[in-house]
């Protein structure tokens, strides 16, 4: 069974009082350990991922252009393939049947001309898809649209604390147990047959519109699955060692260094690393358990996917409440000049699919 609900989809934020919590993980995944505790200060965080609409109206207001969208400069993506070299961006393909789970390429393919308006490619598109979350969007991307909307993007502590809504230590945003009665509480894959069939009994099997789901505790919609969402901080293998007493504990930690962020696997590509966080409409139980506020992945900052998305945050002025409250969206700013494009790894290491896009969300 699965818990849907219908939520206003208007955006506003919603105040989170600062404190301190348990990050990370000891019981799951090597890179989510030591679990540790963390002090954050109050702020405000967008109560759903930004959604293909808000998106476009940035992109009408300033427009900017996406990483997927620029031209490739072929000096940067050294013995990437030639027919690789056109804007294009990384997309989920379902398999045709079972297939080796440590080789990731057999479901994942550079399809030119795919972007944040084309998902899956040419042939795919938003406009039915206005109040889902925008997707292929490169860290960059998801930053320039944060300043013009006069916030940020969240550190990793920010998201997690946000994410757990109180209820510290908990493997998932709504508790221990990944389906409480039964009742199937955030969009991920359905079923055992990852990567190539879907059960659909969540009722999607790609993106769901944003709030299709209950909220956290802290009315959050989507913190567990639907898109991974891109934070600022730098990745790192683990988290650092806890404080001796929860007096000395980090506040408003960040990640670590740009240079120490870059895949050791591809030594090729100087392509830093960020955090994203929340798992994605793939996360599997037979293969990526990581729809759990305390699970974390590296993403190469240049690189926009089918499942990666983000949401914004913004400064807390005001002195902690004793509750959190929504306020409105910030007023848009002027927009802001964004750096040229890193180097796509992937496009290297990947194959070129054939221009025949799987649909959108029935």
């Amino acid at each position: 069974m699965t818990a849907h609900t219908e939520a206003p989809r208007t955006q506003d934020d919603v105040r989170i009082d600062g404190g301190l919590f348990r990050m990370g993980s000891d019981d799951h995944y090597p890179e989510e350990a030591p679990a540790h505790p963390v002090r954050v200060d109050g702020f405000r965080i967008d109560r759903f991922a930004v959604t293909n609409a808000q998106f476009d109206a940035f992109v009408a207001a300033t427009g900017y252009v996406t990483v997927a969208e620029r031209p490739l400069d072929p000096a940067l993506y050294p013995g990437a393939p030639t027919e690789n070299l056109v804007p294009g961006s990384m997309v989920f393909t379902p398999t045709p049947g079972p297939v080796d789970l440590r080789h990731l390429s057999q479901w994942w393919a550079w399809v030119p001309g795919a972007s944040w308006r084309r998902p899956e490619g040419p042939g795919s598109g938003v406009d039915d898809r206005g109040d889902h979350p925008v997707v292929q969007v490169a860290h960059e991307d998801a930053a320039a649209y944060a300043a013009w909307a006069g916030a940020s993007l969240p550190t990793e502590a920010q998201w997690e604390y946000a994410a757990r809504g109180g209820l510290d230590g908990a493997a998932y945003t709504w508790g221990d147990d990944d389906r409480p009665g039964g009742l199937v509480l955030a969009n991920t894959w359905d079923g055992p047959d990852f990567p190539w069939r879907s059960t659909g009994g969540s009722g999607w099997t790609r993106t769901a519109p944003v709030g299709s789901f209950p909220p956290n505790p802290y009315g959050l919609y989507d913190m567990a699955g639907n898109v991974w969402e891109w934070t600022a901080d730098w990745w790192t293998d683990r988290h650092p060692d806890a404080a001796p007493d929860a007096c000395c504990a980090p506040a408003n930690p960040r990640g670590g260094a740009a240079e120490a962020s870059h895949d050791p696997r591809q030594p090729q590509f100087a392509v830093p690393r960020k955090v994203i966080k929340g798992g994605s409409f793939l996360c599997a139980d037979t293969y990526c358990r990581r729809y759990r506020p305390a699970a974390r992945r590296p993403q190469a900052v240049d690189t926009g996917m089918s499942h990666v998305g983000f949401r914004c945050v913004r400064e807390d002025l005001v002195r902690p409440w004793p509750h959190a409250a929504a306020v409105a969206l910030a007023t848009p700013v002027a927009p802001v000049a964004v750096a040229r494009p890193l180097a796509l790894p992937l496009a290297a290491a990947l194959p070129l699919a054939a221009a025949t896009p799987s649909g959108g969300a029935p």
